[in-house]
């Protein structure tokens, strides 16, 4: 399979390093830094392109991997090139009914992957129109399943769904473990004993909640033994709405999502 990724940035370099890992696909890298393309093609053999090619086939794969904001007049330019390709876009926010327009093709499918992408723990949703045949589809699951594990949406307001969650939580779990960190600064621990205290306790924590039966809000009971210390710290959470506050910062973010969409989808 011919994949070219339209930029050569932290998420597209992640998906070709999992492709890289699994025979089968010759991948091209357009990208306006020299540096980047360099980079790719010494760690992953990628083909540096400088400009876009005179023509794809119905059989290649075009991957949009740059800004939101840079995406139509890419898309306006690629149009008369894309001889039927498949286009799977990366790019957050854009609707796939202005990219159809714009790339005048309904061979397109959206995803909404996440930073965990560029260690191979990534989560991805992906929305395609029923235009798009199952071939098409397949295609697109398995070059983002390199990097981790994808969800397909039902409708396209899912990937603003999915935002709100995984596509926008780790910078939820990175602000809890901050937090954490301070704590641990304030008791005493150095820079390097506070990193390692905390995150060695939510790799424990997301191992245990993966193989335990239990509903996560039972494991939390287990560790809050009644009049004791834990017990103590929740009571300051719930006192502080923080739980709440956690749902309503990921109802926000899934409101500018939309909005987001709906300015850079516009003519």
């Amino acid at each position: 399979m011919q994949i070219t990724f339209i930029g050569g940035g932290n998420m597209a370099a992640a998906i070709i390093a999992g492709l890289c890992q699994q025979p089968g696909y010759t991948i091209g890298v357009l990208d306006r830094n020299q540096d980047k393309l360099d980079k790719l093609a010494t760690q992953y053999g990628t083909l540096s392109l400088t400009a876009l090619p005179a023509q794809f086939t119905p059989q290649d794969v075009v991957v949009l991997a740059i800004k939101p904001q840079q995406l139509k007049a890419l898309c306006l330019e690629l149009a008369p090139r894309l001889g039927g390709a498949l286009v799977v876009s990366i790019a957050a926010g854009i609707r796939s009914e202005a990219l159809a327009r714009w790339l005048d093709s309904d061979r397109v499918v959206r995803s909404m992957p996440n930073t965990p992408s560029m260690v191979g723990k990534g989560v991805t949703g992906l929305f395609a129109a029923p235009a798009v045949s199952l071939a098409d589809r397949e295609a697109a699951q398995t070059i983002l399943a390199s990097v981790g594990a994808v969800v397909w949406m039902d409708q396209e307001r899912g990937l603003d769904d999915i935002t709100c969650v995984s596509g926008s939580g780790p910078a939820y779990v990175f602000y809890f473990i901050e937090a954490m960190m301070q704590a641990a600064r304030q008791v005493g621990f150095d820079d390097d004993a506070a990193r390692s205290l905390v995150l060695d306790t939510f790799d424990g924590a997301v191992a245990l909640a993966r193989q335990s039966p239990l509903p996560i809000d039972q494991l939390r009971s287990n560790v809050t033994s009644k009049g004791g210390a834990t017990e103590r710290a929740i009571a300051r959470f719930d006192q502080g709405d923080v739980k709440a506050a956690i749902v309503a910062g990921a109802m926000d973010c899934r409101a500018r999502s939309i909005e987001m969409g709906q300015q850079l989808s516009q003519d």
